[in-house]
């Protein structure tokens, strides 16, 4: 048998813990509970987790106290701590990420968002594990690197957390869920491909969010129009690629670097007719190539203010129609290839 990933939970209400567990059931994880503080610091003096999830509001000893324990403590100061709470304020993100956190979700639970995060944070805590224990077996070069990522995927994650959440306080629901989407989505794309390594994969990730994130600085009134566009409102749209760049111009950091690819490349076609450069086939970065797919899949199969959802059929027939004009033919037969796993994601979510 595997290595079993060891979580605890801690919320005063018992129902969200059982939810959580029901969402997050999966045969690799163990799960420990607690609901209120002083009972997560006894169970945490009797074992060792891999990832703990702290509500916030809880009596006597809140989430934000807890997690200052935890980071105080030597011994498990380096356990991974999300927020699971419905406190979305900035200020209180704000002060969970000056805590410590790796991550801040929003009750109630999306599924395929908690799943997705949760996998994600032990994996990367599981590097910085075997990191320590190999790090003496390990050449100065390829342990120095290694460790580098890891800051950077700490540091960055937290900055793209950080403007996501100003941006969606500002927009409307709709648009935080198809972030996140496109980010499953585009994760599930790049693992069939397989040529991207762990690095490049976490760092499609946590880069694909902000695909969209120019949009910021175009009105609403055209953005969720409910009739078709103008010329001048579609020139207008078109605008926000360039946007991006200058939203995100002033991060030096890999992952942010790796944004700015996604957001001023993606709306470019494999056959050079896109925009904002005109770019062709492989001349657009992989990540953007990936992008594409996932947010036209994402944005067809939901409703918007001026359209239906699409049928998963519908869409995924109008997609492949595109290979070569608009999206890259090889990622597209990779797509075509594994239909059912791609409904799954979208209907999954469509079912919560």
């Amino acid at each position: 048998m595997g290595y079993k990933y060891e979580i605890l939970i801690v919320d005063d209400v018992s129902e969200n813990i059982q939810v959580a567990i029901n969402i997050l059931k999966n045969k690799e994880y163990n799960f420990s509970f607690a609901l209120n503080a002083k009972q997560a610091i006894e169970i945490i003096k009797t074992k060792r987790f891999d990832l703990m999830l702290l509500d916030v509001m809880m009596p006597e000893i809140d989430g934000f106290t807890l997690a200052k324990m935890v980071k105080n403590t030597s011994a498990i100061k380096d356990t991974p701590i999300i927020f699971l709470t419905a406190k979305v304020d900035i200020e209180s993100v704000e002060e969970g990420f000056n805590l410590g956190a790796v991550d801040y979700v929003t009750k109630p639970f999306h599924p395929i968002e908690l799943k997705s995060r949760v996998a994600n944070h032990l994996e990367l805590y599981r590097y910085r594990r075997e990191l320590a224990y190999n790090n003496k077996k390990l050449t100065n070069e390829i342990g120095t690197a290694q460790t580098q990522h890891l800051l950077e995927l700490d540091s960055a994650q937290k900055e793209i957390i950080f403007i996501l959440t100003g941006i969606l306080e500002a927009d409307s629901g709709e648009t935080a869920w198809h972030v996140r989407r496109v980010a499953i989505l585009a994760r599930k794309i790049a693992l069939i491909d397989g040529s991207l390594n762990e690095i490049d994969m976490d760092t499609l990730t946590l880069a694909a969010p902000l695909h969209d994130i120019g949009k910021i600085l175009i009105t609403n009134d055209i953005l969720h129009k409910p009739g078709k566009l103008t010329d001048e409102e579609f020139r207008t749209i078109k605008e926000h690629p360039a946007h991006a760049i200058k939203i995100l111009e002033k991060s030096d950091r890999a992952i942010i670097k790796a944004a700015r690819s996604i957001a001023y490349e993606h709306h470019e076609n494999y056959d050079g007719t896109g925009y904002p450069q005109g770019l062709k086939g492989e001349g657009i970065h992989i990540y953007a190539r990936i992008v594409a797919i996932a947010d036209v899949l994402d944005a067809l199969t939901h409703e918007r203010a001026y359209k239906e959802a699409w049928t998963f059929e519908k869409a995924a027939e109008y997609i492949i129609g595109l290979s070569g004009t608009k999206f890259d033919p090889h990622l597209i037969q990779l797509f075509s290839d594994n239909l059912e796993s791609f409904k799954e994601i979208i209907e999954g979510d469509k079912c919560l």
